[in-house]
């Protein structure tokens, strides 16, 4: 008993620091994606290294950064690859050093830009429309033009209320070409006819803002077509059998990021986190149970059938040869730029101006 008090002070004296790194906390987006993730990264991680993996969710957002980051903890944060270019320039994440999170050799298995000052990209998704197979017993919709036809396809449709990409497919239904959505959005005019062809759908939208919206919006009816990330229409047309159908026409193929919040304590686990995490065969683990295409070269070849329904995944992902011909890759710097501009705009007219 006398050795138990002595050990029990001595703890009591020398306390844990706040900073042991023996558990990170790790931000997602929640939903299919997270479940993901802890089955391809998180469990994988701990069991490697007997590091636990806490999680938080969020939707996204530099916002959440400077209203939550510090009182919860976060130690490391899965972001948008613009968002995370906003929050690098406002410091609020910490700069990484490539060659902490991979060797000259490894670098160059990352496709072109992976790295930035203060993030690692780990994979590439798709914005895409979909629609409910029972709204359309005849002709289907194929084109982005479809999804603002109001006349042969009838219904509401299912929007993130946001400007980002739907003013670039609003330019896309006008028939602009995919090279020059950018050049012709960076001008007033093309916003003008941007805000012009979305004004054709004001009546027929519903906002949604969880990502995990679309999909339910379409298995209950709310809406005939809906914008939303090509994985989660996967996993609920494979999964939880919802009648959705993918129209893999306009879209826009963006990067998903690691970044690390400033001021964690846990900096150094953060980092080996990202290190195991953008592993090839971590890249591919996560493909294969949901359609995000990996970073390296080398994590393609690893990616084989899902993992319960036992469909090739290769073929689903944003970035496959069969998609290349009408997808427009998102110019993160021009978001991050423009941002403010744009959101401006789409405020405006919400509000009708």
């Amino acid at each position: 008993m006398r050795l138990h008090n002595l050990l029990t002070m001595a703890l009591m004296a020398f306390p844990v620091p706040a900073g042991a790194e023996n558990d990170i906390t790790v931000v997602s987006w929640g939903g299919v994606y997270e479940a993901a993730q802890r089955q391809a990264i998180f469990d994988p991680f701990t069991a490697a290294t007997g590091i636990t993996v806490e999680t938080e969710t969020y939707s996204g957002g530099v916002d959440a950064l400077r209203t939550r980051s510090a009182e919860a903890g976060w130690d490391v944060i899965d972001m948008i690859e613009d968002q995370a270019i906003r929050a690098c320039d406002a410091g609020l994440l910490t700069e990484i050093d490539a060659g902490e999170i991979a060797p000259d050799s490894a670098r160059k298995d990352f496709l072109p830009g992976s790295f930035r000052p203060c993030s690692v990209a780990q994979n590439v998704y798709a914005t895409v429309f979909a629609y409910d197979d029972r709204a359309f017993l005849g002709e289907k919709p194929v084109s982005i033009a479809d999804f603002f036809d109001l006349e042969r396809f009838p219904g509401k449709r299912a929007l993130l209320r946001d400007p980002d990409v739907i003013l670039e497919w609003a330019l896309m239904a006008e028939g602009v070409p995919i090279g020059q959505v950018y050049d012709l959005l960076s001008t007033d005019r093309g916003l003008r006819l941007a805000f012009r062809k979305l004004e054709t759908l004001r009546g027929s939208i519903l906002w949604w803002k969880e990502v995990g919206t679309p999909a339910a919006m379409l298995a209950d009816g709310r809406a005939v077509m809906a914008s939303g990330y090509n994985g989660r229409f996967f996993s609920a047309a494979q999964e939880e059998g919802f009648p959705i159908t993918i129209v893999w026409d306009g879209h826009v193929v963006s990067t998903d990021v690691w970044a690390i919040p400033s001021g964690t304590e846990r900096e150094k686990a953060a980092k080996r986190f990202i290190r195991f995490a953008t592993a090839p065969e971590r890249m591919a683990a996560l493909a294969e149970l949901i359609p995000y295409g990996p970073t390296r070269r080398s994590a393609l070849s690893r990616i084989g059938l899902h993992r319960e329904s036992g469909v090739p995944m290769r073929d689903r992902l944003p970035n496959s040869p069969q998609h290349e011909s009408r997808a427009l890759y998102g110019d993160t710097v021009w978001y991050a730029r423009t941002r403010a501009l744009r959101k401006r705009r789409f405020e405006a007219w919400l509000q009708g101006e």
